[in-house]
């Protein structure tokens, strides 16, 4: 069975983690250049003052943009998420969004990079709002991309 973004999507909001963090995936762009995730803040994932957990808002950032980079080089690289950072910059109340973004100039660039083994890190950013659109948190995620080894030897 060939994952589209569309099944992707919907298992990942139904995947445990995601799912008990009320982490919600709205949407992957057919193209894999893009995602839309939420986090409905409630009484199973607000913290003690009644805001956004940190751990949620971390957990709702985790996956996308190295999946994104994934998906958009193929199956000939390693592909995966090794450092996060988030700055917290007001109280999380309500819907919080995050987009994350992954254009195919950027991919073209990584794959450039990563051509004949060597080891890639690569930072992306984005931000976390809120309904009216205020930033809530900042975060940043490395990515990590490496040709596979029997491409690098093949060639």
């Amino acid at each position: 069975m060939r994952v589209t973004p569309r099944r992707l999507a919907w298992v990942m909001s139904l995947w445990a983690p995601n799912l008990f963090s009320g982490i919600r995936v709205k949407r992957f762009a057919d193209d894999w250049t893009s995602a839309t995730v939420e986090l409905h803040v409630n009484v199973l994932t607000r913290n003690y003052v009644k805001t956004a957990f940190g751990g949620s808002m971390s957990a709702m950032s985790d996956p996308y943009f190295f999946m994104l980079v994934m998906h958009q080089l193929g199956r000939e690289y390693v592909v995966w998420d090794s450092r996060g950072e988030i700055e917290f910059v007001k109280p999380g109340r309500g819907v919080l969004t995050a987009h994350f973004g992954v254009p195919p100039g950027k991919t073209a660039e990584l794959r450039e990079r990563a051509r004949g083994g060597a080891k890639v890190l690569e930072w992306f950013e984005t931000e976390i709002t809120d309904a009216s659109g205020d930033v809530v948190a900042r975060v940043r995620r490395q990515v990590y991309v490496r040709e596979k080894k029997r491409v690098t030897r093949a060639a």
